[in-house]
């Protein structure tokens, strides 16, 4: 193979603002699927990499070395679209939305959305389950107390996400740890001094939110259709939780997750056997198609007819496609050109947060997945915090911060696509409601520039002991 070199920052930019032009023509003006502009921009990374002086069989295997390092998040997924089928046949969600129209009063509603996808995001370490399940039922009732959508899936997001960066059950926090290299509870109450304060503050917002909202424009006359059409549809009862109770309490107990969801899916299609009066094989098959009602009210019908593998496939291309384009821009070593251009200005703690939040950021807006911008950030920014003798526990903290918070912000990444297909909100429409990424954003950057929860090495303090210090900056 003849000598390879790395990509200048002109060439960088070409091929950048060809793949942003790309995926805005399709989406916004042609109207064409995303995941062919992905696959389009693959072609662009080739040239770019034939150019470098890189093989066209070295540039493939890059692009497979990507999709395999995401290759759990597609698992997940298609158990968590299972999940969503057979839990609405199952009569999981229906109870879900019906108890929360009955019980929870319109002044509450954000907090509680916001309290219930925390602890069920927490419990079971999946912001995609939480979104599929929960979520589904937030929004449903949401719409019923006449709360604006996009408002109600910023809390339903805030939430799940919460403890998707929070939970050692979750992925996305092993991932970032482990690619730091530090112990997964290390990381986890390195985020807790970020994540408690954060809750509290978003909290506080969508509390007063709420009682702002509250009785403005709630139909009484449509809560009632829609409890009437549950109750007309499905057999609702506290028996139709128990799959959620044991899923969650399987999930607690840190058995894996996919087998887990898998195993929630088949209770909720016996579930839909035995309550619902489905014949098993049709409730078996809406794991694989989804569900599917009419039950006289359009909303609600929106809201039901979902789920299933084949619901998801579209997000799965698009996982693919992202996870294929970061390998190519990781081979190339695209974000290692980017962050050495700016190395030398990293000379605090507060200037390394700002630069780790910004490449976790366009991880996920240049590899278009979680996955691709928790695999890279940690590796490009490695070598700064080791310069600055900073503990990596903050560049784990840091890489979660910009890894999985700002990843459902992106209209074309694996996490954007999802939670707006789900939760029928654009990305555009919800993104400014997702308060709790914001607050910890800025709780990152104020930590980061006043030197509070910041911890350092000590010079000779071994790299097998390096995690052990404590020491505090003073700024």
């Amino acid at each position: 193979m003849k000598d390879v070199r790395l990509p200048t920052l002109p060439e960088i930019a070409i091929v950048l603002l060809a793949f942003l032009a790309l995926v805005l023509s399709f989406t916004v003006y042609l109207d064409l699927p995303i995941q062919m502009a992905l696959f389009i921009s693959w072609f662009l990374v080739i040239i770019l990499g034939v150019r470098l002086g890189y093989k066209f069989q070295d540039l493939q295997k890059a692009i497979m070395n990507g999709i395999s390092n995401g290759l759990e998040a597609v698992l997940i997924l298609v158990s968590v679209g299972a999940l969503i089928g057979t839990w609405i046949a199952g009569g999981v969600v229906p109870t879900l939305i019906y108890y929360g129209l009955e019980f929870i009063h319109p002044s509450i509603f954000l907090l509680a959305t916001l309290i219930i996808c925390s602890i069920m995001s927490v419990a079971t370490g999946t912001s995609w389950g939480t979104v599929g399940t929960a979520g589904i039922a937030m929004i449903a009732i949401g719409e019923g107390l006449g709360m604006p959508l996009p408002l109600v899936a910023g809390a339903v997001l805030s939430g799940a996400y919460f403890g998707d960066k929070l939970s050692p059950l979750s992925d996305s926090t092993v991932l970032a740890s482990s690619l730091s290299k530090v112990d997964v509870l290390k990381h986890v109450r390195a985020m807790m001094v970020l994540s408690i304060p954060a809750f509290i503050i978003t909290a506080i917002m969508f509390t007063v939110t709420g009682f702002i909202y509250a009785g403005k424009d709630i139909d009484t006359a449509k809560i009632e259709s829609l409890k009437s059409a549950l109750q007309g549809n499905f057999d609702i009862g506290i028996l139709m939780l128990i799959p959620a109770f044991i899923v969650v309490i399987l999930l607690a107990m840190k058995k894996p997750s996919m087998p887990v969801i898998v195993i929630g899916a088949l209770l909720g299609a016996i579930w839909a056997s035995l309550f619902q009066g489905m014949d098993f094989a049709d409730a078996i098959r809406t794991a694989y198609n989804g569900f599917s009602i009419k039950t006289g009210v359009d909303f609600m019908d929106g809201i039901l007819n979902r789920g299933g593998v084949t619901g998801m496939l579209d997000t799965l291309v698009v996982i693919i496609f992202g996870l294929g384009f970061g390998g190519l821009l990781e081979k190339l070593g695209v974000l290692q050109v980017i962050v050495s251009k700016f190395e030398s200005k990293l000379t605090s703690a507060g200037n390394a947060t700002l630069s780790t939040l910004i490449v976790a950021l366009l991880g996920n807006i240049l590899g278009c997945a979680m996955y691709v911008s928790l695999i890279l950030t940690p590796k490009m920014m490695a070598n700064s915090y080791d310069k600055l003798k900073l503990d990596r526990r903050i560049l784990s903290r840091n890489s979660e911060v910009g890894g999985t918070l700002t990843s459902g912000m992106v209209p074309w990444s694996d996490n954007g696509i999802y939670m707006a297909g789900i939760l029928g909100v654009s990305t555009f429409a919800y993104l400014p409601f997702m308060w709790l990424s914001f607050v910890c954003i800025g709780l990152a950057l104020i930590y980061g520039y006043t030197g509070k929860f910041i911890w350092y090495t000590e010079d000779n303090v071994s790299s097998s002991e390096r995690y052990k210090g404590e020491k505090v900056s003073n700024g």
